[in-house]
């Protein structure tokens, strides 16, 4: 028996290697993180309020703490955003909700794959809570330059980083975002859209409603946009891609049985 086993082993080498030749020299094999994910489950869009219920459903019901959550987001944006490549300093234009949490938790990961980052927080950090005030903590005890900026002042100083950054991140305001862009906010993206640096914004770009896809009087124009679980049903009205740019759905850990009610019948 032990002699017959014995076999089973080289004869299953001897295939491996005969499969492993017939690859072009310099071959890899590589995995497309987004195609993956659609493979398993293509969601429909979903509404501002179907994103809130998720977030509440998997943090109450299923036990998953919000700063997983974030710290998920955070790193499937990052990753994303070094595949689209980075060559030069990247600034985190950051909020004071969740946003600005992922934008936080970006930082630290661009910076753990060797990238220039700095952050220009508008708005006040004692302000801060939850999940994004732990994440911003982080920052600060690792010594992440990190900028605060409570109102549109010293616009010569954010401005001129925006300006020599070679990416621009968008973590300002989030999916429950509406009515008016308030200041600093307001100021700040217009300097985004003029500085002719790409944007990756986070979830979607700051001062697009997440329901109609329309412009809260000011708006990102975003290159690209990294949004979390499923594109959002803004992004499918007409005029919308003028502002996310080229879209990313990125995973941030939801199990399928949470998510199986919005999947797209498959044909």
């Amino acid at each position: 028996m032990l002699g017959a086993m014995s076999k089973s082993p080289k004869v299953k080498s001897q295939k491996s290697r005969r499969s492993a030749r017939k690859l072009p020299r310099g071959s890899v094999w590589t995995m497309d993180l987004e195609a993956l994910m659609l493979t398993a489950m293509t969601l429909r869009s979903l509404s501002r309020d179907e994103v809130r219920d998720i977030d509440r459903r998997a943090i109450d019901e299923l036990g998953m703490p919000g700063i997983v959550l974030m710290e998920n987001a955070g790193r499937g944006a990052a990753e994303l955003l070094m595949r689209l490549g980075v060559n030069g300093r990247v600034v985190i234009c950051a909020g004071r909700g969740n946003n600005g949490g992922d934008g936080f938790v970006i930082a630290r990961h661009l910076e753990n794959r060797g990238v220039d980052a700095r952050v220009l927080l508008f708005a006040d950090s004692q302000k801060l809570e939850g999940d994004a005030a732990t994440n911003y903590r982080i920052l600060r005890a690792s010594g992440t330059p990190v900028f605060e900026y409570q109102s549109a002042t010293k616009l010569d100083t954010w401005a001129a980083d925006i300006l020599s950054s070679a990416w621009i991140v968008d973590a300002l305001m989030g999916t429950g975002m509406q009515g008016t862009v308030r200041e600093p906010t307001a100021t700040v993206i217009h300097h985004i859209n003029n500085s002719g640096v790409p944007v990756l914004a986070v979830d979607l770009p700051s001062g697009l409603d997440c329901d109609t896809g329309q412009s809260l009087d000011v708006c990102v124009r975003a290159t690209h946009t990294a949004t979390f679980v499923a594109r959002k049903r803004g992004f499918d009205a007409p005029g919308a891609q003028q502002f996310t740019g080229d879209v990313h759905v990125v995973d941030i850990g939801f199990p399928q049985s949470l998510l199986s009610q919005f999947a797209v019948p498959v044909a």
